[in-house]
């Protein structure tokens, strides 16, 4: 295999690993080398593809948000209407591939590690500006502007909130209830909306 094919390779096996780590100690206790150890590399490779702890963790990040964009996007082919599209992007939002207890540990972090400003607070910015605009462009089709953004915003922290809680081991929300009580909120909040 040529050697590009090789560093893809070990460069995904650190991402996925760094997840998982973050997922099982936290990160106080994440190394690289138990990175490199769980990915099958060694440290000094670790080190040489990507320099720091925080770059393999920036790198998890990006794949898991990556992975959430192309979650909402296959939920959308099958929208027609604006509550349709809505409830793809919470379902998205708690699929089991990003409710993941190891996912949620990398997103805590990565909430944690943005506010040090630099690359991953630009990542989180656009991440919540991707999430607002399309929360946004489908609520302006039901309610008014101002109202879109109001109730995109509580939706925004009702997701934040449950991925917080799921971080600190609060086992009464599963997946389906956190979808479950957000759709809910969102019904409450439309309908109050479209009577005034």
């Amino acid at each position: 295999m040529p050697r590009t094919g090789m560093e893809a390779i070990r460069r995904e096996a650190l991402v996925r690993a760094a997840i998982t780590e973050v997922g099982e100690v936290g990160m106080v206790d994440i190394t690289v080398a138990r990175i490199a150890k769980r990915a099958g590399v060694s440290a000094a490779l670790a080190h040489h593809y990507f320099g720091s702890k925080d770059r393999i963790l920036f790198a998890a990040m990006r794949r898991i948000l990556d992975e959430y964009g192309r979650s909402v996007k296959a939920r959308y082919r099958d929208t027609t209407t604006p509550r349709e599209r809505l409830r793809a992007i919470i379902e998205a939002s708690f699929s089991p591939d990003q409710f993941d207890s190891a996912v949620v540990a990398a997103w805590l972090a990565f909430y944690v590690q943005s506010q040090q400003k630099g690359e991953a607070g630009r990542l989180l910015v656009i991440y919540e500006r991707r999430l607002r605009s399309n929360l946004v462009y489908a609520l302006k089709q039901i309610v008014s502007k101002e109202a879109a953004h109001r109730i995109a915003a509580g939706l925004g922290s009702m997701i934040d909130g449950f991925y917080l809680r799921a971080a600190l081991q609060d086992f009464s929300t599963n997946r389906q209830s956190a979808i479950d009580m957000t759709l809910e909120y969102l019904d409450l909040i439309i309908a109050k909306e479209t009577k005034e």
